[in-house]
C-alpha cells in the first residue's frame, strides 16, 4: 500500500524543522557563527555535506546575523570521480563555489601499501589543502559535516583503541591557531541526515572512488552502537548527553582535577613514591597519617553480619 503524499509531505516538514533547530541549537551553544563569518562548506558530495550545506542555506536566510556560505569541493582525482556533478549541482543552486584540484590520490597510493586502509594519510593531506585555502581566501569558519554519531563513535574508538576519552568537539581551533574548525550537526542523528538527503534527492557521490578498505575499528564500532540502539533504544542520545556533562572530579585525570588538595593539611605532603623507593631500598617508609578515631562498621543484610 502507497503512503499518501500529503503524510509523506507532513512528515519530510517534520524532519526538516528538528534538523533545522538542532543546527540553529549548536550553533548558538557553541558560538559557531558570529556576525560577518564567511563560512566554508567543506563539501564531499555525501549525504552529511549537502545536508550541512542545505540546512545553512535555509538557516541564513532567517538568521539574526549576517555571513557568507561557499562551498569548497576537493577533486583529489580518484578515478571515476564524477567531476561535473557537484559544479552543475552548485551552479543551478546559485551558491558561490570553489573546486580545488589537487592529485592526492596518487601520493597516497605511492605512500601506503596496497591492501592498508589510505584514509588516515588521505584526511592529513586534505585538512592541511583545505587550511592553506581558508587562509588564502578569508575563511573564518570550516564547517565540516561531522553528526552525533560520529562524535559518538569517536569516542568509543578513543577508548577501546586510543586509551583516552576524547571525541570530536562541536567546535575546534587548529593546532596553529588560524582555523576555527565547526561542525553544526553535531546534534543530528545519522538517521535523519539520510532521511532528509533522501528525501531532497541529492546527487550523492560514492565515497569509495579510492578503493580504500573501510576502517575496520569504526565499523566495528557503528555496527556496536546500532545493536545497542536496537536493543536499547535511546542509548546514543544517553551517551551523547554524557559528553555534555562532564564531571571531572569523578574521573580520574589530575590534570582536570586537583586530587591531591583534597583534604590536604597545612602540614608538609607525603611523598608516597619517595616512601616506597625506601621500602626497596632497605630504608624507613613514611607513615601514612593515622585517622582520628578508627569505627569498627557492622553491615548486616539478610541476618548475615
Amino acid at each position: 500500500m502507497s503512503i499518501p503524499s500529503t503524510d509523506v509531505s507532513h512528515n519530510f516538514k517534520r524532519l526538516k524543522k528538528r534538523l533545522r533547530h538542532q543546527v540553529g541549537q549548536a550553533i548558538q551553544d557553541y558560538g559557531m557563527i558570529e556576525p560577518g563569518d564567511k563560512v566554508m562548506v567543506c563539501l564531499s558530495g555525501g549525504k552529511d555535506s549537502y545536508t550541512l550545506l542545505d540546512i545553512l542555506l535555509g538557516l541564513q536566510r532567517s538568521a539574526p546575523v549576517d555571513f557568507e556560505i561557499v562551498a569548497v569541493n576537493l577533486d583529489q582525482k580518484q578515478p571515476g570521480f564524477p567531476e561535473t556533478v557537484l559544479p552543475t549541482y552548485l551552479t543551478e543552486l546559485g551558491v558561490p563555489f570553489h573546486i580545488i584540484e589537487q592529485d592526492t590520490y596518487s601520493i597516497v597510493q605511492s605512500v601506503i601499501p596496497e591492501g592498508k586502509t589510505t584514509c588516515g594519510l588521505c584526511s592529513r593531506l586534505r585538512r592541511g589543502i583545505l587550511y592553506r585555502f581558508a587562509a588564502e581566501h578569508g575563511i573564518t569558519k570550516i564547517a565540516l559535516g561531522h553528526h552525533r554519531d560520529d562524535l559518538v563513535e569517536t569516542l568509543f574508538l578513543n577508548l577501546f583503541f586510543g586509551g583516552k576519552l576524547q571525541a570530536m568537539p562541536p567546535k575546534l581551533l587548529s593546532d596553529d591557531g588560524r582555523h576555527v574548525v565547526i561542525r553544526p550537526l553535531a546534534y543530528c542523528a545519522e538517521a535523519d541526515i539520510a532521511r532528509y538527503a533522501r528525501a531532497r534527492d541529492f546527487p550523492i557521490i560514492p565515497c569509495n572512488l579510492c578503493g580504500s578498505q573501510e576502517n575496520l575499528q569504526r565499523k566495528a564500532i557503528k555496527q556496536m552502537l546500532q545493536d545497542w540502539e536496537r536493543q536499547y533504544p535511546g542509548r546514543t542520545d544517553s551517551i551523547f548527553a554524557a559528553l555534555r556533562n562532564v564531571s571531572p572530579a569523578h574521573l580520574a585525570d589530575p590534570t582536570l582535577f586537583d586530587f591531591a588538595a583534597l583534604g590536604a593539611s597545612e602540614g608538609p605532603q607525603v611523598n608516597w613514591l619517595a616512601s616506597a623507593s625506601a621500602v626497596r631500598g632497605g630504608g624507613e617508609p613514611d607513615e601514612p597519617p593515622a585517622a582520628d578515631t578508627a569505627i569498627p562498621l557492622r553491615f548486616v543484610r539478610r541476618g548475615v553480619t
